[in-house]
């Protein structure tokens, strides 16, 4: 199995990829943010999914590995396929996703294409408790998220979880002072704040 890629983008499309490395071309399916990042004749990292299907095999690249696992996650979802999986990550990003799962937002997971209610609510039923994987990854895997958590009061819960989900000490202050005033249960909490960050 392919994991990562290393190597020069060859081609770029609106969510393709196409890296060379050591004269091989990787056709890479990726979310529409990563391929608007890259810059063809640049090297580039990506995290890679192998898929092999009866038609073929399919490589499907992210910017880390958080990111794969998430695609991962998304993907044993009933009838939330490759496709709809990597729809998902393009339309709301790795952040919005796992925000939209935890605070179990149907709506916003409804704003993909080809994603419509009911769908929306099988990935939360089934996902809302795996998403603690995703956030304890960006715990311990992310350089930005273990720089936030260094920088945050130890004791302080709320502050931690919202760091852990990707956002920065600065943003979630008030939001967290909000969400305390309105609820003493930590749950309902970072529920609380997360609907105020997304705004």
């Amino acid at each position: 199995m392919i994991s990562r890629l290393r190597g020069t983008v060859w081609e770029a499309t609106s969510d393709r990829l196409v890296i060379d490395c050591g004269g091989v071309g990787y056709d890479v399916a990726v979310p529409e943010h990563v391929a608007f990042q890259a810059t063809v004749n640049e090297e580039i990292t990506l995290y890679t999914r192998m898929i092999v299907r009866e038609d073929g095999h399919y490589l499907y690249g992210f910017k880390d590995a958080t990111s794969r696992h998430l695609f991962d996650l998304l993907r044993d979802a009933k009838g939330c396929g490759t496709k709809t999986s990597l729809a998902i990550i393009s339309t709301l990003g790795e952040s919005g996703t796992i925000t939209a799962i935890a605070t179990q937002d149907a709506k916003a997971l409804a704003k993909t294409s080809g994603v419509g209610p009911r769908l929306a609510e099988r990935i939360i039923v089934e996902l809302k408790d795996k998403i603690q994987e995703v956030r304890l990854e960006q715990l311990t895997g992310g350089s930005r998220s273990v720089a936030a958590v260094q920088i945050s009061e130890p004791d302080d819960e709320l502050i931690e979880a919202l760091i852990a989900l990707g956002y920065k000490r600065s943003e979630v202050d008030s939001a967290a002072s909000a969400a305390r005033a309105e609820s003493e249960d930590i749950g309902e909490q970072v529920k609380i704040a997360l609907k105020r960050l997304a705004k």
